[in-house]
């Protein structure tokens, strides 16, 4: 679990940063999952976008995916959505405490 002042700092980090994965009309597949799973493996931080078609809600597709991938949910604005969580192998970003 976060802090808000880590999540804060997050959402800093994230704020420039160009969505990574977009999710269209075909909704949460298994091939999505995988592709944010990877990045956050790579990245830590993903930012997510929700396509036009998609008729999945924001806030309801990121809680959702929390468990699956084992995630921490930084924010949600519009029809995206930023998730977080630490790298095993490739850390980059130092929180603070």
């Amino acid at each position: 679990m976060i802090t808000s002042k880590q999540r804060s700092y997050l959402k800093k980090l994230a704020h420039d940063a160009e969505p990574a994965v977009f999710i269209g009309k075909a909704g949460l597949t298994e091939n999505v999952i995988k592709e944010i799973d990877m990045c956050l493996e790579a990245r830590e931080l993903v930012k997510v976008k929700l396509q036009e078609g998609c008729p999945l809600n924001p806030k309801e597709t990121a809680n959702g995916l929390l468990e699956i991938l084992r995630a921490e949910f930084v924010q949600a604005i519009g029809r995206k959505f930023t998730l977080y969580r630490e790298s095993r192998e490739n850390k980059q970003i130092v929180l603070p405490r």
